[in-house]
Parts: structure tokens; sequence; C-alpha cells
């Protein structure tokens, strides 16, 4: 078996922060995939960068994807870290990935729609996504898709202990939206700390994009 690297562009009007980054076009929308969402809060983070976050937050009240939202902390001039809260209305892809193991590695907003790379056990487990599309009218489009070894049989530039943390987050629910075990859920079944846990994790995606995405001439962290 091969897994897969799958680079996709989706649109819809109520795709989660669809409307909020037509309000402000020049915000750019990126998911924190590492971040420690308590399962049971339902929020969800976001990087974002914005030349006037006044008028992005006018978009997200506007926004019927959006229900609470928090600007947790402005890391630097023109970008910070805000929490969300989804409603009913949001349509939300990432429960379908996870549905058949996959998990969302990146998401980033190209002004009207969403860029997904996604890691996915095998190629025909895209046909789900392909199948929510059609029946929610959301237009999808393959862009890029790598095979390579299964995460179990090759490094793709993984330590031993990034490929553990990553198959033990996939297999506890924490790459799933909303979030079934949390960051220290994780570390408790690796038997290190949390920010241990949380640097496995963030350093094992980065070389997994870095292999699928072909840019082979990076060195491994």
């Amino acid at each position: 078996m091969t897994d897969i690297k799958a680079v996709i562009r989706v649109e819809h009007p109520d795709i989660v922060l669809t409307e909020t980054v037509t309000h402000d076009p020049g915000s750019t929308v990126r998911s924190v995939s590492e971040a420690g969402t308590d399962p049971t809060s339902g929020k969800f983070f976001y990087h974002i960068e914005s030349s006037d976050f006044q008028q992005f937050e006018d978009g997200l009240r506007n926004d019927s994807t959006i229900g609470e939202f928090e600007r947790v902390i402005e890391t630097r001039a023109g970008e910070a870290i805000y929490s969300f809260e989804y409603t009913d209305e949001a349509k939300i892809l990432s429960p379908v990935i996870s549905a058949a193991n996959g998990v969302i590695l990146d998401m980033e907003n190209d002004g009207s729609a969403w860029i997904l790379t996604i890691w996915m056990p095998e190629r025909t487990a895209l046909a789900r996504l392909w199948d929510y599309a059609q029946e929610n009218d959301i237009d999808i489009d393959l862009l890029r898709v790598n095979e390579y070894a299964s995460l179990g049989n090759t490094d793709a530039g993984l330590t031993d202990s990034q490929r553990e943390a990553l198959l033990v987050a996939l297999e506890t629910g924490y790459f799933e939206e909303p979030r079934n075990a949390t960051l220290g859920d994780v570390a408790a079944d690796l038997d290190i700390s949390q920010p241990a846990a949380g640097g496995l994790l963030r350093r094992g995606i980065r070389r997994l994009i870095i292999s699928s995405l072909g840019d082979h001439d990076e060195q491994p962290d």
C-alpha cells in the first residue's frame, strides 16, 4: 500500500471563514495544525495575517459560519492567532477526511477558495471527499498528488520518535475536528512531556510536507 499527499482546491460560500476572507481580501488564513485544542471546547485555531484586524473582525461578525471568536495573541505586527467556534451552517471538510483516516497538514486561502494539503493512507480514500463535495455542491479540484511508501514503512525524513508521535496522534484522534484527544493525551501515550510531544508533531508534519512536495534539498531537522 502507498500513502498519498494530495493538494486540493475547494470552493463554496459556506466553507468556514470564506465570507470573512471575502470581506478582507488582503488577509491570509492558515490553520494551526499543532494547536492543542481541547476536544470539548469546540474551538479551532488559525494564524491570521491582515493589515487591518478591525476589517477582518467585521467580516467575522457577518460570517454565517463563525460563532464566537477571539484574538488570542498578536505574534507580530499584522499577524495574530485567533480561536473560532463554527456554526451549524459551516461546511467542514476535516471530519470527512478524518473518517477516511486522513489528516489535514495545511489549509490556506487563495482569496476565493481554500487550498488543502492532506495525507491519506491510500488514493481510493479521496473518493469520500469527492462524494461529500458533490453532495454539498462544493467545487473541488485535485491540484497535485504524490504517492510514497507507507508512513509505517519509510522514514520520509522522519525520526523514529517523530513517526511514533504522528501515528499515536492519528490513532488517538488528535487530528480529528473536533479533536477526540488533547496534546496531553498524546504525550501521556508517548510517556513524554506536552512540549516534547508538540515538538515531535510539528517537526514530523514539516518533514512529511517536505518529503511529499518534493523539496528534497532541504535538510532534516
